[in-house]
């Protein structure tokens, strides 16, 4: 397994940007799949976005697309997600998973690394 650590969250009004990071310790991101996964209070954590490890493969929830990107700097061992004109439904604590060989996979189930989550707020 590879060590995350999520960052960038805060509170912000809507329509703002935020960028979050997660960044990998203990050994290299190459190899790795990366999704972004988001959890509100009472609700089910949500696939938000993922990417593959060359990144050649980018997915998006629905609820996302065209506000937010995914990429990554596996030189950095970092994958970003940037996301724009947000929403006070965006609002949730935002968590990075990797897992190996997986090419970019929207099922939690898929991912054995996990970071502690970062909180994203959004006022209207």
């Amino acid at each position: 397994q590879v060590q995350l650590v999520e960052s960038g969250g805060g509170l912000v009004q809507a329509g703002d940007s935020l960028r979050l990071s997660c960044a990998a310790s203990g050994r290299s991101f190459i190899g790795y799949g990366v999704g972004w996964f988001r959890q509100a209070p009472g609700k089910e954590r949500e696939f938000v976005a993922a990417i593959s490890w060359r990144g050649d493969r980018i997915y998006y929830a629905d609820s996302v697309k065209g506000r937010f990107t995914i990429s990554r700097d596996n030189a950095k061992n970092t994958v970003y997600l940037q996301m724009n004109s947000l929403k006070p439904e965006d609002t949730a604590v935002y968590y990075c998973a990797a897992a190996p060989r997986v090419v970019a996979g929207t099922s939690p189930h898929v991912y054995d690394s996990w970071g502690q989550g970062t909180q994203v707020t959004v006022s209207s």
